[in-house]
């Protein structure tokens, strides 16, 4: 590096130069996170259109890439360049089984590399796949100058494991070519792995081994690392790649097109004649909707308007059905899976019929939010895969990862030897239950019962937040997750098991299991990502300053919540078996009931104007009153 780069005080990016999408991300202080477009959006689709009027100059021609060159792409198909990475540093005759699957012409240029032939500017012109990435890898750079107000120069960009070195020096020469330094070259599995911190480990640890399940829009791969943590202090952790396998054709592209075969079949049936190509474009975008959309619902209605009446079809499509669909998709996954285990096996001179054992599993690509690959990857190998960072943007932040430990930028691992701010749920009326204090060692557990305060519910909504103030208003939310399909009970009868789960690596893992019903939900998260130091502090100081109105409030709320349940449950025996009381007993019930209620009343419109105590007092004078009225309730209902 020349001292003219050294010089440079500006932030090294980290690039996910993908096949599909690419992103780009820093990591400072607060942690590693993905820079948005003007629009809001992480991902840059790898696109870029060639045209003769608008646009960035290239050369003769201009360019216009991302978003804008995806949704033409149908309209200009011979000048759209999309997949470009499939041909980088590669000879015609390597990417001879890629050719039928892209939109334009692909000719020999010197040393027969793959040229992209780009029609109607000022005659035909061959352009290189280093050309057209560098496009896109420039619009990223503007993207991050424009995020953090300051000139990008230098890089960290990642590629798949099975890369080899012409294809590794083509995506240096892109970066180049956009005016980037490319400082590093990382392999894609183990920038997954540095997202998570699966490198950071105290000294004289054992190697881990990873599996690294990457299933994007066109492509799979898998991979299989051994990372040696650092020797002494300030060393590198160590990231070897001992086995990998894959399908370059296979991806949720794959899913799609199943779908949308299942839908022209039930079109074929209604007489409706064969779709034409833009009618093609508006099926694959409704098939990519409805697949997405089973992510989180069990049931989706596709609708279709028909192009020869303004008749729109509609079919429900459910998880079942396109699980059906993707089974063999996935199951050539798993196919995958099994040869880079046995591959790592042979590398680990294990014996022939011993299998691997990992230590952790990591989701990479859209594709793997599907319900079925994440059951799939758990039955596989036997662990609960990583989740807790989006999939789509895991191996941009491993990138910024690396790209702030070759700045020198200190990333504080926040949760790696005790938690620095408490862990919890929310609760009714808006408090927080804490499940792991702040200073818990890692790794650690905690459980805690809850229940229900409505009658009826058929979902729980359970949101995960950190801080140490008692409002779940004052704290940091970290998820929300839903459990769905309880069967309706009264309130207090459900019995809600949450777990809290921090694991060695820091990622927080909380489940939610009913017990009555079996039903269970689950959440992933790095609750690190995001607070630097100071910040932690800042919260830590709040917490102090707050801390005797924080108490307040929160117990104001519980005695509200619980106050509420007994006026509900002591209210309906009053209805049913009020008559069989002395009129007395029930003279002296209704009072209290009223006094209870009206006290509640005021105290949820200004929690500040309650007396704790007292209504404390009022609740436990209820309580001892309604004995002989549930003593009533007990004998009916034997009778009955």
């Amino acid at each position: 590096m020349n001292a003219a780069t050294q010089a440079n005080s500006g932030p090294i990016v980290g690039i996910d130069l993908g096949t599909t999408n690419s992103l780009v991300a820093v990591c400072d202080a607060r942690g590693p996170r993905v820079l948005p477009d003007a629009a809001g959006r992480m991902l840059v689709p790898s696109v870029v259109r060639f045209v003769e009027s608008g646009g960035e100059k290239h050369g003769g021609a201009k360019v216009v890439v991302g978003h804008e060159a995806r949704e033409q792409a149908a309209d200009f198909p011979a000048t759209t360049i999309s997949s470009v990475k499939r041909l980088m540093g590669r000879s015609l005759a390597d990417a001879a089984a890629d050719l039928p699957y892209l939109s334009y012409s692909v000719v020999p240029g010197e040393h027969n590399t793959a040229r992209v032939v780009i029609p109607s500017l000022g005659g035909e012109r061959l352009v290189t796949p280093q050309e057209v990435s560098a496009q896109v890898l420039a619009g990223l750079k503007r993207q991050a100058e424009a995020a953090l107000g300051v000139q990008i120069d230098r890089a960290v960009v990642t590629v798949p494991a099975y890369f080899d070195d012409a294809q590794r020096q083509a995506t240096r020469d892109a970066g180049r070519l956009a005016g980037l330094e490319v400082v590093r070259i990382v392999n894609e599995p183990t920038a997954a792995a540095l997202a998570y911190g699966l490198g950071v480990g105290k000294t004289g640890d054992a190697p881990r081994l990873v599996a690294v399940y990457d299933l994007g829009g066109g492509t799979f791969d898998v991979s299989i690392l051994r990372i040696t943590p650092a020797a002494g202090e300030g060393e590198m952790s160590f990231y070897e790649v001992l086995a990998t396998a894959g399908d370059t054709h296979l991806g949720g592209d794959d899913v799609d097109n199943a779908l949308m075969g299942l839908l022209a079949r039930d079109l074929a049936a209604l007489g409706v004649p064969p779709p034409s190509a833009a009618f093609k474009k508006r099926l694959a975008r409704e098939a990519e909707r409805v697949k997405v959309a089973l992510t989180d619902a069990t049931e989706v209605e596709a609708r279709l308007t028909l192009e020869t009446t303004t008749r729109e079809h509609t079919r429900r499509v459910t998880r079942g059905e396109l699980e059906s669909l993707a089974q063999p998709l996935v199951a050539r996954t798993m196919d995958a899976c099994h040869r880079a285990m046995l591959d790592a096996a042979k590398k680990l001179r294990l014996a022939p019929d011993v299998r691997p054992t990992l230590d952790a599993v990591v989701l990479v690509g859209g594709m793997t939010r599907m319900p079925l690959v994440r059951r799939s990857v758990a039955e596989f190998f036997g662990l609960d895969p990583y989740t807790a960072v989006d999939p789509d943007q895991v191996v941009a932040l491993g990138a910024a990862v690396q790209a702030s430990i070759l700045s020198g930028v200190t990333r504080g691992s926040l949760l790696l030897d005790v938690i620095p701010l408490s862990l919890g749920i929310e609760t009714r009326g808006g408090a927080v239950a804490k499940l792991i204090v702040r200073n818990s060692t890692v790794p650690c557990r905690a459980k805690e019962m809850f229940s229900t305060s409505i009658d009826g519910q058929t979902s729980i909504q359970i949101r995960v937040l950190q801080g140490e103030r008692e409002m779940a208003e004052d704290c940091r939310d970290l998820g929300v997750f839903h459990l769905r399909g309880l069967p309706p009970m009264p309130a207090g009868i459900p019995q809600l098991e949450v777990e809290f789960l921090v694991d060695s690596n820091g990622v927080l893992n909380v489940s939610a299991h009913e017990r009555r019903s079996g039903k269970r939900a689950a959440l992933q998260i790095v609750p690190n990502h995001g607070l630097t130091r100071e910040e932690v502090d800042r919260i830590e100081n709040e917490s102090f300053a707050h801390a005797r109105e924080d108490m307040t409030r929160h117990r104001v709320v519980d005695l509200c919540v619980n106050g509420r349940l007994d006026l509900k449950w002591i209210g309906e025996r009053l209805t049913k078996f009020g008559a069989l009381l002395d009129a007395s007993q029930r003279q002296t019930l209704e009072t209290l009931v009223a006094r209870l209620r009206d006290t509640i009343d005021a105290a949820e419109k200004d929690w500040r104007s309650a007396n704790p105590d007292e209504m404390h007092r009022f609740k436990e004078e209820l309580d001892r009153a309604s004995i002989r009225l549930q003593e009533i309730s007990i004998t009916q209902s034997l009778k009955e």
